[in-house]
């Protein structure tokens, strides 16, 4: 729709309407940058003859995915990777639970650092989208051709979570705040970084050490949790609230308007 409304569309730029992660694209590009839908699980939803509902689980079976689940940011995180050409880059929004579920999860992160180069996570701040509490990340990595030794060699995570605050309407997130992570990715070249407060790295051999290779790490000290004279303001936390509020009424609004169907 956002093509559309822009006037970006026909044969510039086709629109198909399918399941994008239901087969393998016959298409490879040189960047991929998405923020697919959220949810934990797919589903269909099954009629029978007597009209009666019910609910299956959707699972892909494609043969170039590390594992089979019903995960959904975990087959749109294959998927992506299978849409790259050798040396295409990628950056994907993804959940905190990609980060650290185990299982399939776990198969993927662990395939993901050895066959691409997984270089950079950036951790979001809550209240930037209309879900509120969403916990989200920004995963960067690059393509490589095979190898018998791993591609990663050490990732470089950006917290732009702790301590930071934002709303849709009083405190809304600007493209200025992203600049001090711009700065740290250093575009010009991100092999001459250098470590700061809120930007660190982890090399290869010490995320695969850790448990299901979690990358759900963390460092900087909560101080909302420690004093509460360092809480966001009053109308901030009123804001936050009042977005919640609405929030879970669309989401119920949205419920009712189902069932009458």
């Amino acid at each position: 729709m956002n093509l559309y409304l822009h006037g970006i569309n026909g044969d510039e730029s086709p629109v198909e309407v399918k399941d994008s992660l239901a087969s393998k694209s016959s298409d490879n590009y040189d960047m991929v940058l998405t923020n697919p839908p959220f949810g934990k699980k797919s589903s269909i939803t099954i009629i029978n003859e007597e009209g009666e509902q019910s609910r299956e689980a959707l699972t892909y079976y494609r043969d170039d995915f590390w594992a089979t689940t019903s995960n959904k940011q975990l087959n749109f995180l294959q998927h992506v990777k299978s849409l790259l050409k050798i040396q295409g880059r990628a950056a994907i929004v993804v959940p905190d639970n990609v980060l650290f579920e185990g299982g399939a999860g776990e198969t993927v992160r662990r395939k993901l650092l050895h066959e691409c180069d997984v270089h950079t996570l950036l951790r979001l701040p809550t209240g930037i989208f209309y879900a509120q509490g969403v916990k989200a990340n920004v995963l960067f990595f690059d393509r490589k051709p095979a190898s018998e030794t791993p591609w990663t060699k050490s990732l470089w995570i950006y917290d732009f979570r702790t301590n930071q605050h934002f709303t849709l309407k009083t405190n809304s997130l600007k493209r200025a705040d992203l600049d001090d992570f711009v700065s740290c990715y250093h575009p010009e070249n991100r092999h001459k970084r250098k470590a700061t407060d809120r930007f660190k790295s982890f090399s290869y051999q010490d995320l695969v050490k850790r448990d299901k290779a979690n990358l759900d790490i963390f460092w900087l000290k909560d101080d909302s949790l420690e004093d509460s004279a360092n809480l966001p303001a009053p109308e901030i936390i009123a804001a936050e609230i009042a977005e919640d509020l609405q929030a879970a009424l669309d989401q119920f609004s949205q419920i009712a308007a189902d069932l009458k169907r």
